[in-house]
């Protein structure tokens, strides 16, 4: 997913090298030393136990992604450990709270990659905070695997270098974009198309430029775009500009925080026309700020869907059941897989177990088969899969289709 509140790279860059400056300076060490120069050869596995961290969104704004990441993580890391772990060896997760905050995220894995000394992190779940330990990760030589971080310079900078200690399990926006698109014109008969968009989030951005363009490569109109800035919350004076426009489609890409309230504004105001956005609508959450009635006839593309029968999703919804009495969300099937991911590129390592081993396993992986999918990592570190389209009825997300790439 996803989230962009964000500084430019090199801000962030900025920050995180005052924060290993400040680190290593007032010895923020709880267990283990730090390393002052950023230059790590990498940390590898000691004794009986493969350490791997988290540094996921576990309090603050979004925490409902990282905490969702963190349960299906554990469902995997349960059941690889009672399968007999992976080489011999237990899986041990690390798990450390960023608070849904850059600055956090980049102390998050500063601690992971140099006091706990871990082989590989997952996390964290949103774009901004994931960019943020992408230069950590590249310098500790720590491979960093998003479940959930959509956007495109995760993985690869603005001048095409791929950043090589970066991969994810998510699809990327430009593609969640696209899907939108295609599925408001031929299966909606969307012709005349309205945008509303965060302007400060990079995810939402990303999100709208894909859509509108396939949109317009397909003989439908933009009539209008709009604007919001995340932490709003009365936006009335712009969706009456939209229902001014007319529009038979609105897309919607943002975070459940504010789009929430945007549905139920826009359904207030009399827009009845069928609204869709892409992954940061997933959340509980969302249903409480928009009200069930106002969800019907809003769809959403996702990574996987607990009720498509695929065999494979079935068996991992009865275990993650039987473990917390509820159905997983998307964001709890990623977790889940990038363990498994994790696990898999451990296992082809053999006895190396070092990051830059785990690293090249990773950006090897091939018709790898998983929850939300299978897939092939490309030469970006991008998995090639299959995206899923939910419609909500009555507060619930039902699934509708399943898109591949």
């Amino acid at each position: 997913m996803k989230h962009y509140k964000l500084k430019k790279f090199a801000s962030v860059f900025l920050a995180t090298s005052v924060l290993v400056g400040a680190l290593a300076g007032c010895g923020a060490d709880s267990g283990g030393s730090s390393s002052s120069n950023g230059s790590s050869s990498g940390n590898s596995a000691d004794g009986d136990t493969i350490k791997i961290g988290a540094n996921l969104e576990l309090s603050g704004a979004v925490a409902t992604y990282g905490l969702s990441i963190a349960d299906g993580a554990a469902l995997a890391l349960e059941e690889i450990n009672a399968a007999g772990g992976v080489n011999g060896k237990k899986l041990e997760l690390i798990r450390v709270d960023n608070k849904s905050e850059n600055a956090e995220a980049a102390s998050a894995a500063i601690r992971l990659a140099e006091q706990e000394k871990v082989v590989a992190m997952i996390g964290p779940a949103t774009s901004g905070n994931t960019v943020a330990t992408v230069q950590i990760a590249n310098q500790h030589k720590i491979p960093v695997v998003t479940a959930s971080g959509t956007a495109p310079n995760i993985t690869e900078n603005a001048d095409g270098t791929i950043n090589e200690y970066a991969f994810r399990t998510c699809f990327i926006d430009p593609f969640q974009g696209t899907v939108a698109a295609n599925f408001a014109i031929n299966e909606l008969g969307a012709k005349n198309v309205a945008i509303y968009a965060d302007n400060a989030s990079d995810y939402a951005k990303g999100l709208a430029a894909s859509f509108k363009e396939t949109i317009e490569a397909n003989g439908g109109k933009v009539v209008i775009e709009q604007a919001y800035v995340a932490k709003d919350v009365d936006f009335k004076s712009t969706l009456t500009n939209i229902k001014g426009a007319s529009p038979d489609f609105i897309f919607i890409p943002g975070y459940y925080e504010e789009v929430g309230l945007i549905v139920k504004q826009a359904r207030e105001l009399g827009i009845e026309v069928p609204l869709m956005g892409a992954d940061g609508w997933d959340s509980p959450t969302l249903v409480d700020l928009a009200g069930k009635d106002a969800l019907n006839n809003t769809y959403i593309t996702n990574h996987y869907s607990s009720e498509d029968p695929d065999a494979t999703i079935q068996k991992f919804v009865e275990a993650f059941k039987g473990k917390y009495n509820q159905a997983p969300n998307a964001f709890h099937a990623l977790g889940y897989d990038t363990v498994y991911y994790l696990k898999d590129a451990i296992e082809r390592a053999g006895d190396n177990v070092t990051g830059e081993a785990i690293k090249n396993m990773l950006a090897e992986t091939k018709d790898l088969s998983l929850v939300t999918g299978t897939f092939t990592v490309d030469e970006k570190h991008n998995p090639v899969k299959s995206a899923t389209v939910l419609e909500f009825k009555d507060g619930n997300q039902v699934f509708n289709s399943k898109v591949n790439p």
